[in-house]
């Protein structure tokens, strides 16, 4: 997976080009929702397989999980655009499956899970896989991460938010 600042970084970056306007509230469910898909990290500690369609780039990862939080969010905290607030949860949720597929270690991403279940992976893998683990991720292979994300997402993100700087 990509670490938690690289999903985070694309979450308030993509907000920003979909909705200049967009609210502290939009922008915090945004990071909060490029990062939730991790949360199945939990079936590890439960027993659950990594293939199975509730493991770890599972279904927390797929197009379906991502329709689905977006919507409740929307439906729930979206206050005036229900349907843009909706558009900018989804795309970012989204984004998540998306970065982990272009990351260097796994067995690939659940895109398609309730319908299919196997994993995927894109052919362009430049992300380094972030280790699972606090400790862990502070280490040399954590810092070899992080420089791989400011490569391959924090130089792409910074030029996208300066070029939105000039859009009206």
């Amino acid at each position: 997976m990509a670490s938690a600042f690289g999903h985070g970084l694309v979450a308030y970056t993509l907000t920003k080009v979909i909705d200049k306007k967009a609210t502290r509230l939009l922008i915090v469910l945004a990071i909060i929702s490029s990062i939730i898909p991790d949360a199945d990290v939990i079936g590890f500690f439960m027993g659950i397989a990594y293939e199975s369609p509730l493991g770890h780039r599972g279904f927390t990862h797929s197009i379906v999980f991502s329709f689905l939080w977006s919507l409740f969010l929307s439906l729930i905290l979206g206050k005036k655009n229900k349907k843009l607030f909706f558009v900018v949860l989804f795309v970012v949720t989204l984004s998540h499956a998306v970065l982990d597929a272009m990351t260097s270690g796994g067995r690939g991403v659940g895109f398609f899970i309730p319908f299919e279940n196997s994993r995927h992976f894109f052919g362009f893998r430049p992300i380094l896989v972030s280790p699972l683990g606090v400790k862990r991720f502070f280490s040399e292979w954590g810092m070899k991460v992080i420089l791989s994300e400011l490569l391959w997402i924090g130089f792409p993100c910074i030029f996208l938010l300066f070029l939105n700087k000039f859009r009206k």
